[in-house]
């Protein structure tokens, strides 16, 4: 059986890493191990930045409630408590939007709680 060499397919993969890393900063955009080693990194930040949006919107809509709540009279924990209590299923991020798109449809729904 005649041995076949592997030049073509190395090249090809690192051919791609490279391509992956370009702009990286020093040697993590010209040498494949420093390369293949930043890639992976990246791909970690980028998985983790997945979550961590999700957390950072969260709190975003909750201090945009909270302040448009408090100019009302009423803090955020109160303001959840009777929504829930008055069965309004309205999501944080849709009652933050209202709040600073259409602050006299918020002070409606804040007055319905009352």
């Amino acid at each position: 059986m005649v041995r076949i060499k592997g030049g073509i397919t190395t090249r090809r993969k690192h051919k791609g890493v490279l391509a992956k890393t370009k702009g990286y900063r020093m040697t993590r955009h010209k040498q494949i191990k420093k390369a293949k080693e930043a890639l992976l990194h990246a791909g970690q930040y980028a998985y983790v930045g997945r979550k961590n949006r999700k957390r950072d919107f969260r709190t975003l809509w909750i201090i945009r409630l909270n302040a448009a709540v408090r100019a009302l009279g009423m803090n955020y924990g109160a303001f959840i408590h009777k929504l829930k209590g008055e069965k309004i299923e309205l999501d944080r991020k849709i009652l933050a939007q209202i709040a600073v798109e259409h602050p006299g449809v918020f002070k409606k729904i804040f007055q319905s709680l009352k």
